[in-house]
């Protein structure tokens, strides 16, 4: 590895000890989470992110540092699409508002070994196998047209086959027991509803991982700098959920600008070699960092000045049959 591993385990022994006093000091017991509670932590992660780039700038240089905030930048700006998705988890599943920052909380830990581990694998491959970078490219900007046509997203859990694997070995109660994930039905232990909305939280952040950490590989093929703004980003995330759960709705461009975001990443990623090769021109960092950010900045801008418009009720048509409409009088009268 291009870092050593103290630098490894030290930042990840931070985030545990920042997770640890989140957890253990500030929210030991079930509440809900305030909107000022949200706001302060929310401070706190990009504040951490923005500390932490700073010293990237000073130990790596300005090529690592440009790579990080274009890295994190992206991450955030693509997890937004997570907060839509979680909102609709945990109102389909009605989980009560006290038990979704467990649910979160526990959803980080597991995104951060999911992640790490495909950011590993993914760097191996791209040292091993350099044409790799072309499938992530052109993945991307599947990816991007996609998102640019799908307008929904719906939940089907009985559709998930995670949670489907989960249900047939494990029996899964009907309601919730408190915050535990687990509980004892009959002497055999059972998950709880709560641990089954966790489960569609897990797949879900990885459903979005795969398309997101290519998209930081067309940024930058260091590791380190993949995973510490995958990290940071995710933390945001967490955050930012109770922040802009009740006003995501209305940045309804942002998926336009995620969607040109992804396809110019896409690009970058399959034309950056060919451009260097054929005419000796390599893309500086702040480049991307500024195309990406002009792009998310005209969404969300564009979004408070044209705001989407809301739907009108739909009412129910006339009956054509005339008996039909005495039938109903009459039952109303009635």
């Amino acid at each position: 590895m291009e870092h050593p591993i103290w630098a490894w385990a030290g930042f990840t022994l931070f985030i545990l000890l920042m997770l640890a006093i989140d957890l253990g000091l500030f929210n030991r017991r079930s509440h809900t989470v305030s909107y000022r509670q949200a706001t302060i932590w929310s401070v706190v992660w990009v504040s951490l992110a923005l500390a932490f780039a700073t010293g990237v700038f000073y130990k790596l240089g300005h090529t690592r540092g440009i790579e990080f905030l274009t890295g994190y930048l992206i991450e955030l700006s693509l997890s937004v699409d997570n907060l839509f998705v979680f909102l609709l988890i945990f109102s389909y599943f009605r989980v009560p508002a006290e038990f979704q920052h467990r649910v979160l909380f526990w959803g980080v830990l597991g995104a951060l070994v999911m992640r790490a581990a495909m950011i590993l694998m993914g760097a191996a491959l791209i040292s091993r196998f350099h044409w790799i970078i072309y499938v992530f490219g052109a993945f991307l900007i599947f990816t991007g047209i996609r998102m640019l046509r799908h307008e929904e997203s719906e939940i089907h859990p009985e559709q998930n086959p995670v949670v489907r694997l989960v249900t047939r070995y494990m029996p899964i109660t009907h309601y919730y027991e408190g915050q535990k994930f687990f509980t004892r039905v009959g002497g055999r232990l059972s998950g709880t509803l709560l641990f089954l909305v966790l489960v569609m939280v897990e797949t879900t952040d990885l459903v979005f991982a795969v398309d997101s950490i290519p998209a930081i590989f067309a940024v930058t093929r260091d590791p380190f700098i993949v995973y510490t703004s995958n990290v940071f980003a995710i933390l945001g995330l967490r955050t930012f959920y109770f922040l802009l759960a009740g006003v995501v709705e209305k940045f309804h461009y942002l998926k336009l600008g995620l969607s040109i975001v992804l396809i110019f990443i896409g690009i970058k990623m399959l034309g950056e070699d060919l451009i260097e090769k054929f005419y000796g021109y390599h893309i500086p960092p702040l480049l991307p960092l500024s195309i990406v950010a002009t792009v998310l900045a005209a969404s969300v801008i564009a979004s408070l000045i044209w705001p989407k418009r809301p739907e009108l009720p739909v009412e129910p048509a006339a009956h054509s049959d005339p008996s039909l409409r005495e039938e109903e009088e009459i039952g109303s009268k009635r």
